[in-house]
């Protein structure tokens, strides 16, 4: 006797096929020169602030790691120096760790602003990225907000033959406005099927991966570069020595101590840091505590003071010392 066909339910279909879609995760990093608007896309996908931003070259030192949790993906963040042509040990340094991170992530997503023309930075980066096969790159034109269609459609046009003459082709090109909030759901979506399949990697409710400590430094140093980038732009480190609950605290009145050195190269430029009457050191340390409150969602006692460590970008042992 035959079988009897039962039509199938579109609808019923799509649903089940969406039940059993296998779970995705994986982790993704962004690349660009700096100015690329990188730890802002980072942050607007995250929904917090994790990474780093500034308006300068070599903010972001450690690779601090951003995590999009979705029903059908998780999608780790990691956020990588900027490569450039080293001029000292540190910045030799950093370019080795671009690289091991660009051979270990499942997709990688260069960052180009709209409002730039593609420069050779940008050419010296995809250059890069071209002799790493088999990771799938996602072309991001960021900052979309700032121009008219018509350049917006040039600047998809240049990368696209920027990856053709390199010899490979984009998994995809998409312009996002990260300061707007649009389509950045959409880049998510687009990250999520090049990952690969695998239950989550981290707990549902992490946000980054990154030591608290180093959160916590990197928030003070972004706080003590405001008002002196021009002065010092990369002669700040800072190292969380202790963080501790203040004893005999009610449960409901819990305090954090945290005690950090912020680290110069040169005697000269304590007095820019501290500031006339101790001005300047009080303002980074009121201006970070509002953020490492929020980060760690308790009240913080933050103690900081400003100590020397002469050139420690070049020398090896400090570098170490202070976390590089």
């Amino acid at each position: 006797m035959g079988a009897m066909s039962a039509r199938p339910n579109p609808e019923a279909a799509a649903q089940q096929a969406e039940n059993t879609a296998p779970h995705r995760a994986g982790f993704a990093c962004f690349v660009g020169r700096p100015n690329a608007g990188k730890s802002t896309l980072t942050n607007a996908l995250v929904g917090q602030k994790v990474a780093i931003t500034s308006n300068r070259p070599q903010t972001t030192r450690h690779t601090v790691r951003g995590i999009v949790h979705r029903p059908d993906a998780q999608l780790i963040l990691v956020d990588t120096p900027g490569l450039h042509k080293p001029r000292t040990l540190l910045g030799e340094r950093l370019n080795d760790v671009v690289r091991t991170t660009w051979a270990e992530v499942d997709v990688i997503g260069f960052c180009l602003p709209a409002d730039q023309k593609l420069g050779p930075g940008d050419k010296y980066i995809v250059k890069e990225l071209a002799g790493i096969k088999k990771t799938p790159k996602i072309a991001i034109i960021t900052k979309s907000d700032l121009v008219e269609s018509k350049q917006l459609a040039e600047q998809l046009l240049a990368v696209s033959r920027l990856g053709e003459e390199l010899g490979f082709e984009w998994a995809e090109i998409i312009p996002v406005s990260a300061v707007k909030d649009d389509q950045v759901g959409l880049l998510a979506d687009l990250i999520a099927p090049l990952l690969p399949e695998s239950p989550p990697l981290y707990p549902e409710g992490d946000l980054t991966d990154e030591p608290e400590m180093v959160m916590v430094a990197e928030l003070i140093r972004e706080a003590a570069l405001e008002g002196v980038r021009d002065e010092l732009p990369h002669s700040i480190a800072v190292v969380v020595e202790e963080m501790l609950p203040r004893e005999d605290r009610p449960a409901d009145k819990p305090l954090l101590d945290i005690h950090a050195n912020v680290y110069i190269e040169r005697p000269s430029q304590k007095g820019i840091i501290i500031g006339p009457k101790g001005k300047r050191l009080k303002e980074v340390g009121t201006k970070s505590r509002k953020h490492i409150e929020a980060l760690l969602g308790t009240p913080v006692f933050l103690d900081l003071h400003v100590k020397v460590a002469k050139d420690w970008q070049r020398d090896p042992k400090q570098l170490r010392k202070l976390g590089f």
